[in-house]
C-alpha cells in the first residue's frame, strides 16, 4: 500500500457558525454517485465538476473511490490511488480484479477517518461534496466498506444517493425492471435520499422510463407489445412476474425522485442540482432527526451502563464494610477513590485507551498509507516493489545461534534458522 505523510493543511476555518440549532448542519451537500458498469459515472462526475466550476456554485470536493480507474477526466481532491496501489493488492494478495478493487477499499477504509476529518474541514467553504464509486457496483453497495463509507458520509454532512442509468439499455421492460429493482434494494439499505438519474439522455429520451413509473398500465401494454413482437425472450411466466413486480413498485415510484441528463452535452443539469436541493431539505427533516435520536439512545445507554456500575460498586463496598458509619461527604470521597481505582486498573479508562491508540498510530511505521488532500499536497511515497514470501526467512541480519551456530532474527523479533 503507497503512503504518504499528510500534513495538516492551510485551510481557513469558517468564522461563521449558525446558531439557530445546537447541530447545525454543513453548507456542503454529499453527493454519492452509484452505477452499473457503463452506465456513466465518471463522465457524469466530469459534468458535474464542469458545470458547478462554470455556474455560480463554488467549487466542488471531489473524492475518487475507483483504485482501477486509469483516467479521469477531472481533478480529484482525494484520490484512493494515491494511497492505495490497485496493481499491487492484486499482486500481493494473488487477487483478480474484482477482489482487488474489494480488498483496495477495504484498506482505504481503514483511513477514513481521516478523509471524513479533511471533508468537515472543507464542509464550510464548498457547496458540494462528490464522491466517484467503484464500476462494479456491487462491490460498493453490498461491502462493508461501502456501507461504513456511506453512513460516514451521512452522519459529517446532508448526503443523497444519485443512482446513475444507462437510458439506451433501459428501453426493454425486463431491464428497466431489474434496474428498478436494484434502486429499490439501494435504497432501503442506505436509507438516504435518493435520485434516479437517467443518463444519456441526448441518445435516448427518458420520457418512456417516466411514464411507465407513473403509469401501471403504460408498462404492462409496452411489455405485452414487446412480448407480440419477439423482442422479449423467456418464458410467459416472466411476464406475470414483472407485471407483479410493477404493481409492487408502484409505491416506491412515488417517492423517488427521477430527472434525465446528458453527461456529454450537460442537457438536465439545473434540474439534477433542484432535485438535490430537494433532497438535502428530506434529510434534515427525516434522516437527521432519526441520527440524532440514535446518538442520544446510544449516549442515554452509555450514562445508565456507568450509573449502574457505580451503584454495584457501592452496593459492594457496603457489603464488605457491614453499617457504616461515614458521613455523607466521607462516603462520596470513598466511592470517588474507589471509581479512580477502578479506572486506572481498567487501564485508565476510555481518555487514556484514546491517548495510547493515538501514541500508537503516531509511532506507528511509515508503510501504513496516508490519505492525501492534493489541495495542500501532492507527493506520497511508492509502495515496495517486492515482498518476501510468506515463510521464508529475511536477509541475513543477525547473529550466532543454534543449527550451525547461525541464525536470523527478523524486524520483529522472530528467530529463524539459518539456511
Amino acid at each position: 500500500m503507497a503512503t504518504a505523510s499528510s500534513p495538516k493543511g492551510k485551510e481557513k476555518e469558517s468564522t461563521t457558525q449558525p446558531t439557530t440549532t445546537p447541530t447545525p448542519s454543513p453548507n456542503a451537500t454529499g453527493i454519492i454517485v452509484i452505477g452499473m458498469a457503463g452506465s456513466g459515472k465518471t463522465t457524469f462526475m466530469q459534468r458535474l465538476n464542469s458545470y458547478l466550476h462554470t455556474s455560480a456554485h463554488k467549487q466542488p470536493y471531489i473524492l475518487n473511490l475507483d483504485p482501477a480507474v486509469t483516467h479521469l477526466p477531472f481533478s480529484a481532491n482525494i484520490d484512493i490511488r494515491d494511497t492505495v496501489d490497485y496493481a499491487e493488492v492484486m499482486k500481493q494478495y494473488n487477487l483478480g480484479p474484482n477482489g482487488g478493487i474489494l480488498t483496495a477499499l477495504n484498506l482505504f477504509t481503514t483511513k477514513f477517518d481521516q478523509v471524513l476529518g479533511l471533508v468537515e474541514k472543507r464542509a464550510t467553504e464548498v457547496d458540494y461534496v462528490l464522491l466517484d464509486t467503484p464500476g462494479q457496483i456491487e462491490i460498493f453497495t453490498w461491502s462493508a466498506s461501502g456501507a461504513i463509507i456511506t453512513d460516514a458520509m451521512a452522519s459529517a454532512l446532508p448526503t443523497c444517493v444519485a443512482y446513475i442509468i444507462d437510458t439506451p439499455r433501459t428501453t426493454s421492460p425486463a431491464t428497466f425492471m431489474s434496474n428498478m429493482l436494484y434502486a429499490c434494494s439501494i435504497l432501503y439499505k442506505t436509507r438516504l435520499p435518493f435520485i434516479l438519474v437517467f443518463n444519456k439522455t441526448d441518445v435516448q429520451p427518458h420520457s418512456f422510463a417516466l411514464e411507465w413509473m407513473r403509469d401501471f398500465e403504460a408498462f404492462q401494454e409496452a411489455l405485452l407489445s414487446r412480448r407480440n413482437e419477439g423482442g422479449e425472450d423467456g418464458p410467459g411466466y416472466m411476464d406475470s412476474l414483472m407485471n407483479s413486480m410493477s404493481l409492487v413498485l408502484d409505491e416506491f415510484y412515488k417517492h423517488l425522485r427521477a430527472v434525465g441528463v446528458s453527461a456529454m452535452t450537460g442537457e438536465g443539469m439545473p434540474e439534477f442540482f433542484q432535485a438535490v436541493d430537494e433532497a438535502r431539505e428530506e434529510y434534515l427533516k427525516d434522516y437527521k432527526p432519526e441520527l440524532d435520536a440514535m446518538i442520544a439512545e446510544r449516549a442515554a445507554a452509555k450514562s445508565a451502563t456507568a450509573s449502574d456500575s457505580l451503584s454495584r460498586l457501592m452496593a459492594d463496598m457496603a457489603v464488605a464494610g457491614g453499617p457504616s458509619t461515614l458521613t455523607p461527604e466521607a462516603r462520596a470521597h470513598q466511592a470517588a477513590a474507589a471509581a479512580a481505582a477502578q479506572k486506572k486498573k481498567d487501564g485508565g479508562g476510555l481518555e487514556s485507551v484514546l491517548q495510547r491508540t493515538e501514541e500508537e498510530e503516531r509511532g506507528s511505521s511509515d508503510d501504513e498509507g496516508e490519505v492525501i488532500d492534493k489541495s495542500s499536497r501532492t507527493d506520497y511515497y511508492d509502495l515496495p516493489t517486492s515482498r518476501r514470501p510468506r515463510g521464508t526467512a529475511p536477509p541475513s541480519s543477525a547473529a550466532a545461534g543454534s543449527r550451525g551456530g547461525r541464525q536470523v532474527v527478523d524486524d520483529d523479533g522472530t528467530v529463524w534458522p539459518a539456511p
